[in-house]
């Protein structure tokens, strides 16, 4: 299994940067998880757009789902997917619809997104879109994909990807949460455990929605996860202070997602 970084950025993207995206490749199938502001452009470096087979959305916000709308305009307005020739494509009766898997009650937030560039059902017409049941799973080509609700702000789930033969590694992704128990649950034993490390310190004030780096190791560490990554993390933190707040707690070293990387499993 192959994870490549298209965004890493919290909800203000880097500069040059892109917010939440990863290209989940196994034997001949690629997976796009999230498709936040920016992502799109970045997919288009590392795969041809019609080439991914499925998108899966960890929640409904803009950092993570934002994209979907360009991506959509792409599939319905490129040459290449019309039904007659088009600058030089000749034409098909079979545009290519990548499934899209959406957290519940995903549509009705696609359908307000959609609406403010044009037609209410934009998204859903150019992908295979519904929404899948937090207590099943999805399967896209050679992998699978199993959920759980983490906190946070909206409805929002972390992520487990394993081949379908159930014989591979597993990735788990914490999509977006505030300090919890059902996560460490969720990744016990991870090869690799994609974590949010937002801030710098914890929010002083209000509902918390977000893991500081030690905190982030922390749930690393009572996981016991083999590998750990830091993601929607600001280019304003320091990298290095980032590593050293998270590999305290964590108890090993650890990594930080950077645009373009990419982690073998």
């Amino acid at each position: 299994m192959r994870i490549i970084v298209l965004g890493k950025s919290p909800a203000w993207q880097d500069a040059g940067g892109a917010c939440s995206g990863y290209l989940v490749e196994h034997e001949g199938t690629s997976v796009l998880l999230d498709c936040g502001n920016g992502v799109f452009a970045k997919l288009r470096s590392f795969i041809d757009y019609v080439d991914v087979n499925g998108v899966v959305i960890s929640h409904m916000h803009a950092d993570h789902c934002l994209d979907l709308i360009p991506y959509a305009y792409a599939l319905t307005y490129a040459p290449r997917q019309q039904p007659v020739p088009v600058g030089g494509h000749p034409g098909t009766n079979a545009p290519v619809r990548p499934t899209l898997h959406l957290p519940p009650d995903g549509t009705r937030t696609l359908r307000v997104l959609g609406g403010l560039w044009g037609s209410e059902r934009l998204v859903e017409d150019a992908f295979r879109a519904e929404e899948y049941n937090p207590d099943g799973s999805v399967q896209v080509g050679s992998l699978r994909f199993r959920f759980r609700e983490v906190p946070h702000y909206v409805p929002t789930f972390a992520i487990e990807v394993t081949p379908t033969d159930a014989a591979g590694p597993r990735l788990v992704f914490s999509a977006d949460c505030s300090p919890n128990d059902d996560l460490v649950e969720f990744a016990r034993d991870a090869d690799l455990l994609l974590i949010e490390s937002t801030l710098p310190r914890p929010e002083r004030s209000g509902v918390r929605g977000h893991l500081t780096c030690e905190e982030a190791g922390d749930h690393g560490r009572r996981a016991g996860a083999k590998r750990l990554v830091l993601t929607h993390i600001s280019d304003e933190l320091d990298v290095d202070d980032a590593c050293v707040g998270a590999a305290e707690t964590f108890g090993a070293p650890v990594e930080v997602a950077s645009e373009g990387a990419v982690f073998e499993l």
